[in-house]
């Protein structure tokens, strides 16, 4: 045998890179805070759920009242959360500050809750929301943006470092 052959154990893996883990943030994000949507509904901190919004726009099937329409509410945020991470990554990943990605759960929170509003028919308007809703919402949104965004900010930044320092030794 050669022993130029490394053994399987001593090979590295490739790491991931920024993007993907970027991505990933985005999905797990929108996992885990539509989750968090529906369990607000659930014990009424919100009049809107996460498929009221996906779903129940333009479904019309019994089984979006169920589990199951739940759950797979949940999966769609979390692939529509990688597009928002891809946007943040590519605006915003530079600014390592917990303020611009609280910033940016706002701005989504008024571009799903206002601008886009006519898109959601079963969401009723801003002005017919209780301060409940809002509020919860509200503050749901700028925590998912704090997820992602200040996950993003502070991984690009800490890439930068490691990259600085491989580079001085």
């Amino acid at each position: 045998m050669s022993e130029d052959r490394q053994l399987e154990q001593n090979k590295r893996e490739k790491p991931m890179t920024l993007v993907t883990r970027s991505l990933i943030t985005g999905f797990i994000g929108g996992l885990l805070w539509s989750l968090l949507g529906f369990v607000m509904y659930y014990f009424s901190f919100s009049e809107v759920a996460p498929k009221t919004f996906l779903l129940r726009s333009w479904l019309v099937a019994e089984w979006t009242d169920s589990w199951l329409g739940n759950v797979v509410s949940i999966l769609m945020v979390g692939v529509l959360s990688i597009l928002t991470a891809f946007i943040y990554y590519g605006l915003f990943k530079k600014i390592n500050s917990m303020w611009m990605a609280s910033a940016f759960g706002i701005v989504l929170w008024f571009i799903v809750f206002y601008v886009a509003q006519p898109i959601f028919i079963n969401v009723p308007q801003l002005t017919e929301l209780s301060a409940n809703t809002i509020i919860s919402t509200l503050c749901l949104f700028i925590l998912y943006g704090t997820f992602i965004g200040y996950s993003i900010s502070y991984d690009y930044h800490d890439t930068i470092l490691t990259e600085e320092r491989k580079q001085t030794e």
